[in-house]
């Protein structure tokens, strides 16, 4: 190494760590309520990704390509389950605005891609109305409303026998799940009717609109109600500098709505029919960005093993899967790839990953393109 060069000193984590439940899964200090419900979820120890920056990363992650214009995970949803709640969209996104560097969010990755348009996600905006132009306009009544969507419907449905374009079906579906919607969404969204124990159990910020602890009792209202698919977004992990300090705020936020989460479902009832998936788009670094005896120190993008978590309907709770040698580098055991999930998540859900496809420009398309098994360990 020539004195211009930078060295990358191994940073052991700052945070103590421990074993919970009658798994034994070891858990950080950070997430004292995740580790209260570790028998209750399935750790993955050796995911990897083949992405190694935040777009494709994430592109990856949600769509099985790094390339744009394919559909997401969501969309795949709708398209495959249908709708089960005629008065709320299929597929719907939630974001929240978390701490530290914060990386650009596309709406292409709740896009639909090759499928068609219906089935994108619906994003609900977290102030003000939380879908921009459902309210109807000063002077116009719910009336007025019904019969200008008749009469745009009327000319669509003439359009659709000229043109035969399924986009026009779609508009025409749309206009009136937004008509519906003006009905459907503000109930949604008032927590009202929650009890105080249960908006307690979600933590202090439950009744902050858009914040990650609304954002995961507003998940549990979606599943109940019939939402095939809920998608939270939390930002701000990306601690190239001030780890320390920017990770424990970080995990402060989400670490009990998350378990939060898990719990309401279960006592709910349904846990066993509801699928919850927490994970980023790849890991961090055992070495770090910034010398140790700094506190603004950081770790960069680690593409070859990470952790994820799932919990709930399929999955085998109170399992810890897969391993990596002492650093954190490499993986040792079970090795589960971005596809391998993905038709893992799909089995669950009900699906044969070889079979769910859509025809597009001459090929059978799939989430899983031609990779992809079953980690049956991992099953229930």
């Amino acid at each position: 190494m020539t004195s211009k060069q930078k060295s990358f000193p191994v940073a052991p984590s700052i945070f103590r760590f421990a074993r919970h439940g009658e798994s034994g899964a070891w858990v950080s200090e950070l997430l004292p309520h995740i580790s209260s419900v570790v028998d209750d979820v399935c750790f993955i120890r050796s995911m990897h990704t083949e992405a190694i920056n935040h777009e494709p990363g994430i592109t990856f992650f949600q769509t099985g390509s790094q390339q744009p214009g394919h559909a997401s995970f969501g969309s795949w949803m709708s398209y495959g389950l249908g709708s089960a709640n005629a008065n709320l969209p299929t597929f719907v996104v939630l974001i929240s605005q978390g701490l530290g560097n914060m990386q650009a969010l596309s709406a292409r990755f709740w896009g639909s891609g090759f499928l068609p348009s219906e089935h994108q996600g619906c994003r609900l905006r977290s102030s003000g109305a939380p879908v921009l132009h459902l309210d109807n306009s000063p002077g116009v009544t719910r009336l007025d409303r019904r019969r200008m969507l008749d009469l745009v419907g009327e000319l669509n449905e003439r359009e659709m026998a000229r043109s035969m374009d399924p986009e026009v079906r779609t508009r025409i579906a749309q206009a009136e799940m937004a008509y519906r919607m003006q009905m459907s969404v503000p109930e949604l969204t008032d927590f009202s009717d929650e009890d105080a124990a249960t908006l307690e159990m979600y933590g202090p910020e439950v009744n902050k609109p858009g914040s990650f602890a609304a954002n995961c009792l507003l998940a549990r209202r979606l599943s109940e109600r019939g939402v095939r698919f809920v998608q939270l977004y939390m930002r701000g992990w990306d601690q190239h500098g001030n780890l320390p300090g920017d990770l424990a705020k970080q995990t402060k936020v989400v670490d009990q709505p998350q378990a939060a989460l898990i719990k309401d479902l279960k006592r709910r009832g349904l846990l066993d029919e509801t699928l919850v998936l927490w994970s980023g788009e790849f890991g961090r670094t055992v070495y770090s960005q910034g010398t140790l005896t700094e506190k603004n120190y950081g770790r960069d993008h680690h593409p070859r093993c990470f952790s994820t978590w799932m919990a709930g309907g399929g999955v085998a709770p109170g399992t810890v899967y897969g391993a990596t040698d002492d650093f954190s580098y490499n993986i040792t055991e079970n090795p589960v790839s971005v596809h391998d999930l993905h038709a893992t998540l799909l089995h669950c859900l009900g699906f044969n990953h070889e079979r769910l496809s859509n025809r597009h420009q001459g090929r059978d398309m799939r989430l899983t393109d031609v990779f992809g098994k079953v980690v049956k360990p991992l099953l229930a």
